[in-house]
């Protein structure tokens, strides 16, 4: 006879319908419970873990109070929101997640009503959840009987990205009712949190303090003097009080800073909230992995863990071949730093993530982290060089895409010499399809004055790094996820030939198979099989052209293989420098296809796209054969 449920609300909650039945004064239980379960479930498989457990009380009470799914609550980022997939009936596909054919890693519209908006990169949810109201009032919506209320809820981090402040003021300007929760679980202002904070909030959310202020406004507006001396005196008071005056400069009325962990009085608190009219602003703190001891006292470890033994607090790591290409590129900075004073390193926000932790140590001077603001990043760099220094931007390629524009007026146009480490590049795995650094190629080979690289192994990567800070303009190195081959590294760094690729093998069957970047390991076989000649290629930009005419003068058919974009990639550069050479080859491009690749792991990735070595040789074999027989 099986025993008592260790879940018994969880159990009985599988939508937030049943949520909102339960009283009031269950809610501290049912957290609790969510918070076991988020421990327990994400321990076996890994995934987003510290941010979800900060948002437990905040997700339990949006979902309590909100009408969800008529209610539209639009998440930022999507780290945190394994609690809003538990409440909203996914709670026994959560292991899946991150997985091939599992649970998205971040809300997907496609997979859930209750998902809003997709996200997955950072700032977006007051821009969407605005867009909503808007929808909603135009529709007529505004006014009625159970109309329908928008919130959306954003990061302290997100908010260094200026696409949130664009929104807000926007927001601010409209007569539209939207609530936007700031979800600050920045440690530096827990003092302000506790009961005189939380007395001052429910006041400001109550709905007398709302009637007194909008009748005494009606009245004043008729008195101007009054008005501006009554106007100015709220502000002061709040200001004193709270630190929400920047916020009701933008025209939202601010409340706040509250215990985002004290889930009946954030209740009570939105409860009044969902009632007032126009724009909203909740300042709600949080702590970072609460209610597990390891990921409070490290959240930044804790972030994103592998599966991980939940009573020792001991992630398990996997045995690695060799140092990841975050690594190569982590030592190489350090590296160039201690030999060039002129370097200067900049991540928005990922100095874990794109290895420049001991970099930031040894050189603290020389290190800018701007926050989730890639648009700062680049034209920062830009900056920093008009005046002689040596930019290194580490970011992911994914993320490069927020600055596009940055690249191209700001450091292109002006030809200036920015190195650009493009981490992530290819397809990434877990995170899924707003992670996939798969359009880096494409849209860096457009913009003139910039050199391209793709490294094969660890050393390469090294090297044209190193390669990048020797040029008079800009430069990008795009690196995977993971690590290489595993070749011996070499610690004196050279430069490289720009814009000459490498003969690999000499085949002599007519086929010569152009590979860039990670594709040349899973190639080498394949032309071994069909005696081709294989050929690193290396730069992307400028594309090897003399390389590519002697080839064709001496091979019937070329196949070029890369891990990006099928549209306007290297493929595409090839088939362009075969056109204008007046070239009329077979010519089969690899790459991924013009859809987006869904999460798994990154062989799943690859296999998806056709880019796991049975794909590839598989597809290869299709193209050859005909030919071979025809010749």
């Amino acid at each position: 006879m099986a025993g008592p449920s260790r879940y018994p609300y969880l159990d009985r909650i599988t939508s937030p319908a049943e949520l909102r039945a339960l009283p009031e004064q269950e809610l501290p239980a049912v957290a609790a419970e969510l918070r076991t379960f988020l421990i327990d479930t994400v321990s076996q498989m890994g995934g987003h873990f510290a941010a979800g457990l900060g948002t437990v009380e905040l997700t339990l009470a949006l979902h309590y109070v909100y009408d969800t799914p008529l209610d539209r609550i639009v998440w930022d980022v999507g780290h945190q929101a394994y609690p809003h997939k538990v409440l909203t009936g996914r709670r026994d596909r959560l292991h899946t997640i991150k997985q091939k054919d599992g649970l998205a890693p971040f809300p997907a519209r496609e997979e859930s009503e209750y998902d809003t908006f997709g996200v997955g990169h950072s700032s977006t949810s007051i821009s969407a959840a605005l867009g909503m109201a808007i929808a909603d009032q135009l529709a007529g919506g505004r006014g009625r009987p159970g109309a329908r209320r928008h919130v959306a809820v954003i990061g302290d981090g997100a908010m260094t990205a200026g696409l949130a402040f664009e929104a807000l003021n926007h927001a601010g300007a409209l007569d539209v009712d939207l609530l936007v929760v700031l979800n600050d679980n920045d440690m530096s202002i827990s003092e302000n949190v506790g009961a005189l904070s939380n007395y001052f909030a429910r006041v400001l959310s109550g709905r007398l303090y709302a009637g007194i202020k909008e009748g005494g406004k009606r009245i004043l507006r008729r008195m101007p003097a009054a008005w501006e001396l009554a106007r100015r005196s709220e502000e002061h008071m709040k200001g004193m009080i709270l630190p929400g005056t920047m916020f009701e400069e933008m025209g939202l009325n601010y409340i706040g800073p509250v215990d985002g962990h004290d889930v009946v009085g954030l209740v009570r608190m939105m409860k009044n909230l969902r009632l007032m009219r126009g724009p909203q602003f909740l300042h709600v703190v949080t702590r970072k992995g609460k209610g597990y001891a390891p990921a409070e006292a490290d959240p930044i470890k804790w972030h994103g863990p592998g599966p991980f033994d939940a009573d020792k607090g001991l992630i398990f790591r996997e045995s690695a071949s060799g140092p990841s290409y975050t690594q190569v590129f982590g030592q190489w900075l350090c590296d160039i730093a201690a030999k060039d004073e002129r370097i200067v390193a900049i991540t928005p926000a990922m100095r874990e993530g794109s290895g420049m932790v001991e970099y930031s140590r040894r050189f603290p001077s020389r290190y800018f982290d701007v926050g989730i603001a890639e648009q700062h990043a680049v034209t920062l760099a830009a900056g920093l060089a008009c005046e002689g220094l040596r930019p290194v931007v580490a970011i992911y390629s994914s993320f490069l895409q927020r600055a596009y524009d940055q690249v191209i007026h700001d450091v292109a146009l002006q030809n200036l010499p920015i190195t650009f480490a493009l981490d992530r590049a290819g397809l990434v795995g877990g995170d899924g399809a707003t992670h996939q650094g798969v359009f880096d190629l494409s849209f860096l080979r457009t913009v003139p004055n910039m050199t391209i690289m793709a490294p094969a192994d660890e050393n390469e990567c090294r090297q044209m790094l190193y390669t990048a800070t020797r040029l008079p303009g800009p430069a990008a190195v795009r690196y995977p996820r993971g690590t290489g081959p595993g070749v011996q590294i070499e610690e004196e760094m050279r430069e490289l030939p720009v814009g000459r690729g490498l003969i690999v093998r000499e085949g002599r069957s007519g086929l010569a198979i152009l590979a860039f970047g990670t594709m040349l390991g899973a190639l080498a076989a394949i032309a071994e099989k069909h005696d081709a000649t294989l050929v690193n290629m290396r730069f992307v930009k400028p594309l090897d052209v003399d390389l590519i005419r002697q080839l064709a003068d001496r091979h019937a058919s070329f196949v070029t293989a890369e891990e990006n974009s099928l549209a306007g990639g290297a493929g595409a550069a090839v088939l362009e420098a075969l056109s204008a050479h007046g070239y009329a080859l077979p010519v089969l491009a690899l790459g991924v296809p013009d859809r987006f690749i869904p999460h798994g792991t990154r062989a799943d990735n690859l296999a998806a796209a056709g880019l796991d070595p049975a794909g590839l040789a598989s597809r290869i074999e299709r193209f050859w054969q005909p030919l071979q027989r025809r010749a």
